[in-house]
Formats: structure tokens, C-alpha cells, sequence
């Protein structure tokens, strides 16, 4: 068996790939049912040939959609002349990639900070876990966060993620956070005494299955920080970068954190994340204390350079607020739908009861279009900040066609 046809069997929702012995792929995803083999813009096909529309971009990933041509010439120029060197050094396209960014947080928060590139969001946030260690001391070295909250896989992260069944498997988890409801202004109060150094919290709890914060807590919660010495660390590795109809989530509420995260969108589907320091908590930090041997490479910060170029030139917050408010119209009025919540396109729909998300996320799959059950009644929607509006409208098209299917099953079931 050749290794192309290994891998288009091992596509199969199988355990163990035809005529094999075994998978390549440690078992941590399930098995997947689709293997998709090429993309372009807002389209996907399979391996088998097949269209689908994707409306996930790889959980809000490639929000410029697929290969857009931005990506393709940054990676092939770039590397053509530079892809890696340590940090022993500087190199050019790192140093204007940390100022662009820097620049759109300057903008959002009034404050100059300072940037450190890694290679995904889960290393933002244990990034993010560090530099409130060392802020705050031995002793005051506790991190708040929220119920329902996601922050990342690695064991940092994950002990910071707000969800007590993903810890189990792997306790005991690092001490050192606590979790709170999220919204609950008043049990963040009680948490935040002498032994914490920062609060981190998301403005939308994207895996928590699509939850804004309710309006005023991010405030509130910026005010306790500030009343009480402690950091305020957010999330944005799925809410960033235009994807809510601002450049961040946070800007909804109109607060200044000390650290905000991204990933995710920054580069488009090439990994990368980083953590942006307002530049008087940022001082804290010494040589030696992080590192990363990919951090700021010429060839991915090059991508997030052209990202961040063409988001600007789309208006890509502006494309969400008013393609967002269009899909969730457009949504609203599907049948077996009860609400739909999110901003911009950032979207989780919500099914009337007696519908199973995941059933629907599979015949919506099954009918050429991508989504996901972000939990037992919710799916998530977050297509490319450019896709068209022939797009959207087959979209809904197809979910509408799946919902009815479902209603009338549940229906008949009764």
C-alpha cells in the first residue's frame, strides 16, 4: 500500500487505517470521517471531491478563508530569504511584526506594550501564566479563572481552563488557580484575595459553547484588578483579530487589560500565537525567565504581517459586525432555532429542545456544510470575515434543509 492511500484510508471513521497495523496519529481526535485535500476562500473538497462550504475556518482560524494569496506570497517570498534564525538575534520581519500589533492594541487600549511570539494559543497562555507568577510573587501566584472557560492543552493551560472534567484524566493539575462562575462579579470578589496575582477571563467563552460576557462584568472585573493590585490577562485567541466586529473582544467593554493573548487568526493557518504586555507590567520579565526556539521566526511573523495588512485593508471588523448581523438574521429565522448569541461571526446557535447539536453538525456535515457542536445543544458557526453573501445564503440554505429534517424526526419520535 502506497502512503498516499494509507492516508486516504486512514480518513475513514475508523480506528486503524485498511491493511495497516495501526494509525499514525496518537488517537487524542477521534477518528476522522472527513479528509479534506483542498480549500479555497470560503470552499473546501475532499478527498473524494467533494464541496463543502466552511463555515468553522478551522475554529477561527482562517478568517481571510482559504490560501488566500496574502499567506501564499509572505510564506514563499520569505522564504526565499530568511526563514529562522535564534533569538540571539533580531531579525527585521519579527521586530515590524510586533509593532503592527502592538499598534492595534496602542489603539484599543491607550497603553504601549511589548510582544512575545510562540506557536499557538495554549503557549500564550503559559506565557501569560509565567509573567503573572513573576509579577506577582512567591505567595501571590494564584490565577482566577472562569467556569466553562478554554485556555489551552498543555498542563498550564489546561489547569487554567475552566472545565473540571478535561483535568481529570491528568491529576494531579498544578496548583495555584481557581475558577469562578462565569459573570458572577461577586463570587470574582471573594476569589481575588492576597494569594492572587491575575484574573484571566475571555470576552466570549468560544468552547464554553459561544458565551458573551454579560455586560459590565469585564469592567468590573478591570476595577477589582485595579482596586486590588492584580493582573487582568485576557483571552482573545479565538475572539481576536476582527472576528467579534472589533479588532478585540475586550473593546466591547471598553477596558485596558495589563496582557492580552491571540493566536488562532493571527496567522491565518499558519501557527502562531503571541502575548502583547502593557510595557510597565512587562518590565518584570528578565532574560532567561520564557523562551521558545520559534519565537518571532522571519517566516511566520512574515504571515502575520500580511494578515494583519489585508484585514486592515477589508475593514475586517467592520465586515464582521455587518456580515454577522446578516448571518444571525438570517439564522433566527431557520426553524427549531431559539436564539443565536456570539457578536460579529462568532456565532452559536442554539436548538430548540429534543435537537442533539451533534447530530446536526453531522447531517449539516454529511450536506457539504462545516460547523461544529461546540456542546449538546449549540452550534457553532465562524465562516471567513470575507465570505459572500452567496455563500451565506447556502449556507443557511443547507441548515435550514437539515434543521427541518431533524424537527421532523424528533417529531415523529414523540
Amino acid at each position: 500500500m502506497t502512503k498516499h492511500a494509507f492516508l486516504e484510508n486512514n480518513a475513514q471513521p475508523v480506528p486503524q487505517a485498511a491493511g495497516m497495523d495501526h494509525c499514525p496519529f496518537l488517537p487524542v481526535f477521534g477518528p476522522p470521517s472527513v479528509m479534506f485535500v483542498r480549500g479555497q476562500g470560503t470552499e473546501l473538497w475532499d478527498s473524494q471531491g467533494k464541496r463543502y462550504l466552511d463555515f468553522l475556518c478551522g475554529l477561527a482560524v482562517t478568517s481571510l478563508g482559504h490560501s488566500h494569496s496574502c499567506v501564499t506570497d509572505a510564506l514563499t517570498q520569505q522564504s526565499a530569504e530568511l526563514i529562522h534564525v535564534s533569538n540571539f538575534f533580531a531579525n527585521p520581519v519579527a521586530t515590524a511584526a510586533a509593532i503592527d500589533i502592538n499598534d492595534l492594541l496602542e489603539s484599543a487600549t491607550g497603553s504601549s506594550g511589548q510582544v512575545f511570539f510562540c506557536n499557538s494559543g495554549a503557549e500564550a497562555n503559559e506565557a501569560a501564566i509565567k509573567l503573572a507568577r513573576k509579577h506577582g510573587g512567591r505567595g501571590r501566584h494564584t490565577m482566577v479563572s472562569a467556569l466553562g472557560s478554554f485556555h489551552g492543552r498543555t498542563l498550564g493551560a489546561l489547569a487554567a481552563t475552566g472545565q473540571p472534567a478535561k483535568h481529570e484524566p491528568f491529576q494531579p493539575m498544578p496548583e495555584g488557580f481557581k475558577h469562578v462562575a462565569f459573570g458572577d462579579i461577586e463570587a470574582m470578589s471573594l476569589a481575588v484575595d492576597s494569594s492572587v496575582a491575575a484574573v484571566l477571563l475571555e470576552p466570549i467563552q468560544g468552547e464554553g459553547g459561544v458565551i458573551p460576557a454579560p455586560a459590565g462584568y469585564l469592567k468590573a472585573v478591570e476595577s477589582l484588578c485595579k482596586e486590588r493590585g492584580v493582573l487582568l490577562v485576557i483571552d482573545e485567541v479565538q475572539t481576536g483579530m476582527g472576528r467579534t466586529g472589533k479588532w478585540f473582544g475586550f473593546e466591547h467593554s471598553g477596558i485596558s487589560p495589563d496582557a492580552v493573548l491571540m493566536a488562532k487568526a493571527l496567522g491565518n493557518g499558519v501557527p502562531v500565537g503571541a502575548i502583547w504586555v502593557k510595557e510597565d507590567v512587562a518590565k518584570v520579565l528578565q532574560p532567561g525567565d520564557h523562551g521558545s526556539t520559534y519565537s518571532g521566526t522571519a517566516l511566520v511573523t512574515s504571515v502575520v504581517r500580511a494578515v494583519i495588512a489585508e484585514m486592515k485593508r477589508i475593514n475586517a471588523p467592520q465586515l464582521a459586525t455587518s456580515v454577522g448581523a446578516q448571518l444571525t438574521e438570517k439564522l433566527r429565522g431557520v426553524p427549531g432555532v431559539v436564539g443565536v448569541r456570539g457578536a460579529g461571526l462568532l456565532l452559536g446557535i442554539e436548538l430548540a429542545q429534543g435537537l442533539d447539536a451533534t447530530q446536526v453538525y453531522q447531517a449539516c456535515l454529511a450536506q457539504g456544510l462545516v460547523t461544529n457542536a461546540v456542546n449538546a445543544s449549540t452550534i457553532r458557526m465562524a465562516p471567513p470575515l470575507n465570505v459572500s453573501a452567496e455563500h451565506i445564503e447556502e449556507a443557511v440554505a443547507i441548515f435550514a434543509k437539515v434543521m427541518v429534517q431533524m424537527k421532523k424526526e424528533v417529531e415523529a419520535a414523540q
